[in-house]
């Protein structure tokens, strides 16, 4: 790692807050700028017709890659560890998980996937890889080790997302990958709520460890961007299948990826500290029965996010004692810093209602015994966000 191409090392391995900070920089490619320039191409000139039949060129078309693409995947590898051997960069997470199962997997191949996946990755797998002859089954997300029970001949990838980002249950990643590869099975995660930042997911197993860089990567609610890293392994298959099916990224929204990456490691802190202050309290109100967090001591699955993890995020849920539904869109409507919206990881708060999951599952049972509401803490004060959700709340006993 260097603190930019071309310039001296560094003597010693360098922290993840310098490693987003100067990471896929190389100014003196650029005249000294600190930033990449953003290159809007398509066509690339060759000087002379032999140099265009030799391919003498680092370049060769504007999918395949530019120096501010280089710039962003150079980034994130850098961020994933040594492991990384190739990123690929999608027009949207759900572009990301989609790619990450096609590279995996052929016609008369079988995936098993967490039941508590990402609903647009579950519709996906039900959809399109159903007409590509590909077959999914549906696993408990806490089955670890086990998933060995499930495992079929033709079982050639799995697919986890820890936690899940509605009902936030902790894969063991260790485990299900070690029985995985003893059967000759990718292991895939959308990454996406911790990040490379605080979950290493190719030091733990994982072969295409996926993000959706809309949310913490861009950081302010106005990109499309998804990423998906490859180990050695999957490198080649990953990339192929990206360029092969033309996708690729915009210039633009390539530049305010680098841009958001630069502040995500300050950001990320700040999203964790202010997500486990708002969570303890929550879970002292006498509304809520359960706070889904698995940063918070005593929620669900924290034993195994101490374990594996570095840190969080900003986004959980919590389960309130039975209610109808009207106290709960009169606790939402009372809120004034709170935006109510899906999508989460930008500067902003956010609430929306989850009231019934059961048509998201089908190989569990979710039941949480109230109506759910799924947070994202933003960047706001806390103690604005706390009198905001006092607002809410005094709405909702006002609505009983």
């Amino acid at each position: 790692m260097t603190k930019a191409e071309g310039s001296k090392p560094a003597q010693t391995e360098l922290t993840a807050d310098t490693k987003v900070t100067i990471g896929g920089r190389n100014p003196h490619a650029h005249h000294g700028y600190v930033n990449t320039p953003v290159y809007h191409a398509s066509t690339l000139l060759y000087r002379t017709a032999e140099d265009y039949l030799a391919q003498k060129s680092r370049y060769s078309y504007g999918r395949r890659g530019t120096p501010t693409s280089e710039a962003l995947e150079k980034a994130i590898q850098e961020i994933e560890g040594p492991l990384c051997a190739a990123v690929a960069l999608l027009p949207s997470g759900l572009a990301a998980a989609s790619t990450a199962l096609l590279a995996a997997l052929k016609s008369g191949d079988h995936v098993l996937v967490t039941d508590s996946v990402y609903g647009p990755t579950r519709t996906f797998c039900d959809t399109v890889l159903t007409r590509c002859g590909v077959t999914t089954t549906y696993y408990d997300p806490l089955v670890g080790a086990g998933i060995v029970a499930l495992l079929q001949p033709n079982t050639r990838a799995v697919f986890t997302e820890t936690p899940g980002s509605l009902t936030f249950e902790m894969q063991d990643i260790p485990a299900i990958a070690e029985v995985a590869h003893k059967h000759n099975a990718l292991v895939l995660m959308d990454n996406t709520w911790a990040g490379p930042l605080h979950f290493k997911a190719l030091e733990k197993g994982v072969d295409l460890a996926i993000q959706s860089g809309s949310k913490y990567i861009g950081g302010h609610s106005d990109l499309m961007l998804g990423t998906v890293s490859a180990n050695k392994a999957v490198a080649r298959r990953l990339k192929d299948t990206a360029y092969t099916m033309g996708l690729c990224v915009g210039p633009d929204d390539m530049n305010l990826g680098l841009r958001g990456l630069r502040t995500l490691a300050v950001r990320l802190r700040q999203h964790h500290q202010s997500g486990i202050k708002i969570a303890q309290w929550l879970a002292e109100r006498p509304e809520v029965s359960k706070v889904l967090y698995p940063a918070l001591r005593g929620a669900p699955g924290h034993d195994i996010w101490k374990r594996d993890f570095t840190g969080a995020c900003g986004l959980f849920s919590i389960v309130l004692k039975p209610v109808p539904e009207k106290a709960v869109l009169a606790f939402l409507n009372a809120l004034s810093v709170y935006g109510i919206g899906v999508s989460w990881g930008g500067f902003e708060s956010l609430a929306i209602p989850l009231f019934d999951v059961a048509p998201y599952r089908t190989a569990t049972t979710f039941a949480p015994g109230g109506p759910m509401v799924r947070f994202h803490i933003g960047l706001e004060d806390v103690g604005d966000l706390i009198a905001d959700l006092e607002r809410g709340f005094a709405a909702l006993a006002a609505a009983r």
